[in-house]
């Protein structure tokens, strides 16, 4: 589980990274302040999850799905070979992971 864990952190932090180098890319687009807010939020979250505390886990949980939804609502579905695509499969995964993680420490085996 610790393994799941580092590779959660690590998509994050490697998603805020992504985005706060978007933010770089093109600052005077619209929605670039919320990329780069995500971006920043992103990094911190990552790296919480690096310790071995339970309140990261619901939080790489619940940030992630409140960006993805922001974004698909004002931005709409993304292209397939994008940035914005990238962003999407990062989080996925990540979310994914610390569900895995939750689930897994409501029913020790």
């Amino acid at each position: 589980m610790k393994t799941i864990r580092l590779l959660a952190g690590i998509l994050l932090l490697i998603s805020g990274v992504l985005h706060i180098f978007a933010y770089f890319q093109d600052p005077d687009s619209t929605g670039s302040i919320p990329v780069l807010l995500f971006g920043v939020i992103y990094m911190i979250i990552g790296s919480l999850l690096f310790n071995k505390k339970k309140y990261p886990i619901y939080l790489a949980v619940i940030v992630p799905l409140i960006g993805m939804i922001l974004s698909l609502i004002k931005f709409g579905i993304p292209e397939l070979v994008s940035l914005s695509a990238l962003f999407k499969v990062l989080e996925i995964v990540a979310v994914v992971c610390c569900c895995a993680l939750l689930i897994k420490s409501k029913n020790p085996e």
